[in-house]
């Protein structure tokens, strides 16, 4: 999965939807990305 806005964004606060639908139960990982900025962090599905 990659999401990418297409462009720079000015700063704020900025929310980015997910649909897990079709994904199993588990742990996943996702990465923050912005100037030089890079954070992953841990996100928990449970259906």
């Amino acid at each position: 999965m990659n999401t990418n806005n297409g462009g720079n964004l000015i700063a704020g606060n900025y929310e980015a939807s997910f649909d897990g639908s079709n994904l199993t139960s588990g742990v996943y990982f996702y990465r923050l990305q912005a100037n030089g900025f890079t954070e992953t962090k841990r996100m928990t599905l449970i259906k």
